[in-house]
């Protein structure tokens, strides 16, 4: 007994001296004065192993003293932020309202259980987001950009695919043994990690803020293209355009219940399908006047006034980034990512560019901002039936995305919310948090209806945060993680990509808000 006592002795002054010595060397590393050697690492880590040794076997003997059954009762409970003893039971969960909560209970570093998914469903993920409905308004981008604006199409897929690439490349870092680990899961991660350590979380809340604007304007456009298509539908009936609007809002306002995304997930792969056939059923109609194209009305220059506003057009129909990092972390094969990347952009490449090449040529200067509104009355009505149930289908998506962001950012429990959280013990919504949402409903109308033009919005949109999300900020990113293991044609192509994407970002938003005010102004005229 003594010889275990003095044994016992001897590892807690050995314990706290070399803690001691550790946390001094480190603090005056911190202060500049020394650097903190491999030696005090090691020893840091060693009077942790003895530490926790210690106090294991300190525990052990008092249960077998005062005769408690070992179990959960028995056990001290852990320190907040002493994750070194938790060995053996799971790592702690961080406080509430963490943004990490959600990856430490079970998310992508957590969650080894999760079903993974194939690069084929990974591509076709990306196809919905790249390949939905607001290639629509491709054609009037054609309209005043010309063969430039075809060109555009292209280079915006080049560039996409490739900052997607660079942003899942920020998510992974060397470690000790020179192996390549995934050491963050959210572009919001990504974003703090380019601003610590002085603003830890400035990067993640200008990402939030600019994922909460892009979702909420997918809302506002859902909405605008709902009414208009009706609108143009039925255009003998004595309802206007923000009527249908109302209506639309009307349909829509279940949204506000949702708790999850499964009764609306079970529709999403009928409406892509749908919207394949429309797309199939536009180009034959195009192509059955293939004879009267009009390939003297294709422009070699442009309108300077609105052809930035086709640049926000084309870049908002390629935002895919903002799901990346949670679809690779989920792929069965993550070396696959670039490939899957590869084809699906050079996919959404060829089938825009067909797609707004062949619908220009056949209605040339007559090109809607909404291209279905240029068919003829019979068959109008029907693809646009079709078009308005998969936009009406597709909201629900954005705005429980944007509820999700906002809950997480201002509502969650914790000592960093805002506001108290939406939802109560029991797990059900808040009366309050309800009519936040349905406030969201209605703004989304109201955007709508005093804002009703497709084009405008979806060039301003692309212009203020689809450039940001796709342009500057992975590249950005990029060369702030990964600055010393660039080779020199990448930090090229960053450099060039991140001042283009201003340009272009700076000129879309001034010249789609000024084309705002131009039409709001006629819109009062008239």
């Amino acid at each position: 007994m003594a010889t275990l006592l003095r044994s016992k002795l001897s590892n807690v002054a050995t314990s706290v001296s070399n803690k001691s010595q550790a946390k001094v060397s480190g603090m005056f590393a911190r202060m500049g004065f020394q650097a903190a050697t491999d030696e005090e690492a090691v020893g840091f880590a060693h009077c942790d192993d003895l530490d926790f040794e210690h106090r294991q076997g300190l525990q052990m003997d008092i249960l077998k003293t005062e005769g408690e059954p070992c179990g959960e009762e028995g056990v001290e409970p852990p320190v907040e932020g002493d994750i070194h003893y938790q060995r053996g039971g799971g790592a702690p969960l961080p406080p509430s309202g963490s943004k990490d909560q959600a990856v430490g209970a079970g998310g992508e570093f957590g969650g080894q259980d999760k079903p993974k998914i194939t690069a084929w469903e990974a591509g076709w993920n990306v196809t919905n987001a790249i390949q939905g409905m607001f290639v629509l308004g491709l054609p009037y981008a054609i309209l005043h950009g010309g063969y430039l604006g075809l060109f555009l199409i292209i280079f915006a897929a080049v560039v996409c695919c490739y900052t997607g690439k660079i942003l899942i490349a920020c998510l992974y870092e060397e470690n000790e043994d020179g192996e390549v680990v995934r050491v963050r899961d959210s572009y919001v991660a990504i974003a703090n990690a380019c601003c610590a350590p002085r603003f830890p979380t400035l990067g993640g809340r200008v990402v939030n803020v600019a994922q909460i604007i892009e979702l909420v304007m997918t809302c506002i456009l859902y909405v605008v293209v709902s009414g208009n298509l009706m609108y143009n539908s039925f255009p003998g009936l004595p309802v206007s355009q923000k009527s249908w609007s109302i209506i639309a809002t009307a349909v829509l306002l279940p949204c506000a219940f949702l708790k999850n995304l499964k009764a609306v997930s079970k529709f999403s792969l009928l409406c892509t399908l749908a919207h394949f056939v429309i797309n199939i059923l536009v180009i034959a109609y195009c192509l059955s006047r293939a004879r009267d194209w009009a390939w003297e009305k294709v422009k070699f220059y442009i309108d300077v006034k609105k052809f930035p506003i086709s640049i926000g057009i084309i870049v908002f129909s390629y935002t895919s980034q903002i799901f990346l990092p949670s679809l690779e972390g989920n792929m069965q094969q993550p070396s696959e990512f670039h490939c899957m990347m590869n084809w699906t952009h050079i996919a959404a490449c060829v089938l825009k560019g067909l797609f707004a090449l062949v619908a220009y040529l056949t209605w040339a200067d007559e090109t809607k901002e909404v291209i279905t509104d240029n068919l003829p009355g019979s068959i109008r009505a029907v693809v646009n039936i079709f078009l308005v149930a998969k936009a009406l289908l597709s909201y629900p998506l954005p705005f429980f995305a944007a509820v999700e962001v906002l809950e997480k950012s201002l509502f969650q429990e914790g000592s960093r919310a805002f506001f108290p959280a939406c939802y109560g013990g029991d797990g059900r919504l808040k009366s309050w948090g309800l009519t936040l949402r349905c406030a969201l409903v209605v703004f989304t109308l109201l955007m709508a209806i005093y804002v009703p033009h497709f084009a405008l919005l979806m060039g301003l949109t692309g212009s203020l945060t689809g450039a940001g999300l796709c342009f500057l900020l992975p590249s950005l990113f990029h060369l702030r993680l990964l600055w010393r293991k660039l080779l020199w044609h990448q930090v090229f192509f960053d450099v060039a990509i991140f001042v283009i994407g201003g340009i272009c970002s700076v000129s879309g938003f001034v010249h789609s808000l000024e084309g705002l005010i131009e039409a709001y102004r006629t819109n009062a005229e008239d």
